[in-house]
Formats: C-alpha cells, structure tokens, sequence
C-alpha cells in the first residue's frame, strides 16, 4: 500500500539571528522569527512501507533532482528510529518552492518543514492514529524540522515563533521552536516583508558551512551574549503598539553582525552584492526623509528583506518601483506578510 500526502509550508525571516550551532542542529543563542506567507515550499510525499524496491527519489517541479538527495537520505537515516517503515519503504519526494531556492530566503527552512510535516501525515496514515494535532504533534513537527535544518523549526507555527531557550518565555527550549503570536501587539500581526531579489543565484556559502566557522570565531561568545540581550529587548518592543523605534534598530542591527561573523573568520566571505549595500542607504535615506518605520534585514544571502507595517503598503511599494527595483535582478521583488503558518494540501 502505498501512503501519500502533500502539505504547504512556508519561509520565515529572523529578527534575531541563530549563528553558531551544537551538537544535534541545537542553537547557540535563541531566534524569534516571523513567518512568511508568499514564500513556502508545497511538498508531495508518497511512501511504500515493504517495498520490493526500497529508496528514495527527489524531485524539484517534477524533475528528478539528484543533487538534494545526499541530504534527504542522511534526514531520513536518522528518523528511522523515529519512523520504523521508514527503514524499507520505497519514497518519492516532489517539491516546489514559489521563490527562488539557495538565494538567502531560507529554503531550508521551508522545505524542512515541510517534509516534516509529510514524515508525520504519513506515520498517522501508517500507524492508523486519528488523534488531533494538539500542541505536542506540533512539537514533534518542529523538532523533527530542527534535525533537517535548524532554522525550519520555526516555520511550523504562525506569524511568530521562538527557538532556543530563554527568560523572554518560560516554555521556550533548544529542541523546538514556539509559537508565540499571543504575545504580539496588533501592528505586527499583518507585518509586511517585501522582499527585494537583488541576486536568484545560488550562494557562494551554504549556511551550514556559515555556521560551523562560529566554532572558531573569536567573536563568537560575544555574539550569543548580544544575541541573548537582543531577544529580551526585541521582545519587548514587540508587545508595544506604535512604538517602532527600538524594533527598527534591534532588527538591523541583527542583520548587519550577521554578516560581519561572515566576514569575521579565518576564512571570510561576503554574501551581500553591491546592489545589497545600496538598497540599506537607501533605506537609511528615505526612513529619515519621510517618517515611515521601514527597517531591513538580511538572511545568509544578498537579498533584502523590507519590514513595516501594512498600513504604509502603498508609500512604500511606489518607492520600491521608484527607487530600489533597479538594485533588483531583472527588477524583482516578492510582497510578502507574516502568515498564518504550514497547510495541508491533500
């Protein structure tokens, strides 16, 4: 017999950055997130517990895409304790991502999650369980997505989550992110990201290689003391209306350090392109012009994420046509908000 599902999961963009990792895929300093809405990966997940024919095969839009399969196989070598069919069963993974995949908008995080997500439909299929998807199927979901990609564990909740241990929330842990939308004042729960594609390539650095440089960074202590720091007064300004200030100049700050460790190390790198450094002075320039409390961010790649809420959408799409496209491969860009989180397709 053959299982299948397919589920819908989406990209997040931290505000407070994970850098520097531990043992198994566990941070070395707490992240919040917002999860996105726009960019998600759908996955299709079919399984044939027994097979004559055991293995499994990736595709990406339909195409065989051998190149993904070294770490898919080595993501399910280590669930087979978790899923016992996994051990001969015949699997076929399809997915698709609606952004640009390796470009720095976690598509890790999305496709993770994702297959997380497809890993326990289908082991309630197998195993006949019927139960509703209380809190602790959701924990599961996300510590099995931290295994895949550290990053992935906040994807599976909506608008915000938190992961790795901290005073800001008592329940917070290493093992898997929480969901933490409750604690939100109203403007950020529809907080628009347009996200500017300054490059599609895939880049130079995997984040995985990013991360294991921390290890002998000599900064690096320093930065989870900051991170740590950061997260309670992030946090803070988190549940306050109108009040942007604090969140503007904690986010970028974030951003821009998380670059610096990139640069940092004995092996340095830089992820951002020139059209990165003139899209954030521009930023500078017209927040300063007009009033307007949009910040940016940056993940692990070239792209820029542009923050603010939803009620100035209109000002700021005219000055993303106006001013910042031409910094944009081919004029690109991807309006996106926080949504409301992973959705089951069939």
């Amino acid at each position: 017999m053959t299982y299948t599902t397919s589920w819908r999961s989406p990209s997040n963009i931290a505000l407070i950055k994970y850098w520097g990792k531990h043992s198994l895929q566990l941070p070395r300093n707490p992240s919040v997130s917002f999860t996105l809405s726009v960019c998600h990966t759908t996955m299709t997940l079919s399984v044939t517990p027994n097979a004559d024919q055991p293995g499994v095969q990736v595709k990406y839009d339909g195409q065989p895409k051998p190149s993904f399969e070294p770490k898919i196989n080595t993501f399910l070598s280590m669930m087979k304790d978790r899923f016992l069919w996994l051990a001969d069963a015949a699997i076929e993974i399809d997915s698709h991502n609606s952004f640009p995949h390796g470009a720095g908008i976690a598509s890790s995080a999305s496709a993770m999650s994702a297959l997380a997500l497809c890993l326990m439909d289908v082991n309630d299929q197998v195993t006949a369980n019927i139960a509703d998807h209380d809190e602790l199927w959701w924990q599961n979901i996300s510590e099995i997505a931290r295994i895949g990609s550290g990053s992935a564990c906040r994807s599976v909740f909506p608008v915000i989550s938190i992961w790795g241990e901290t005073p800001v929330a008592k329940e917070s842990n290493d093992l898997f992110a929480i969901p933490w939308e409750h604690q939100l004042a109203p403007v950020f729960k529809d907080y628009c990201d347009a996200i500017l594609i300054v490059s599609s390539e895939e880049k130079a650095v995997s984040s995985s290689a990013g991360h294991k440089l921390m290890d002998t960074l000599p900064y690096a202590e320093t930065r989870y003391r900051e991170a740590f720091q950061n997260i309670e007064s992030l946090c803070k300004s988190l549940q306050v209306e109108n009040e942007l200030g604090q969140f503007i100049s904690i986010v970028e700050s974030e951003a821009l350090q998380l670059h610096a460790l990139m640069m940092s190390g004995k092996d340095p790198y830089i992820l951002m392109e020139p059209g990165t450094l003139s899209i954030i002075k521009e930023v500078w320039r017209f927040r300063k012009a007009s009033g307007i409390p949009v910040c940016f961010t940056l993940d692990a790649g070239p792209n820029v994420h542009l923050l603010y809420p939803s009620t100035y959408a209109a000002p700021i799409l005219d000055w993303i046509n106006n001013n910042l496209s031409p910094y944009c491969a081919e004029g690109r860009y991807i309006l996106d908000r926080v949504g409301s989180g992973p959705e089951k397709i069939i």
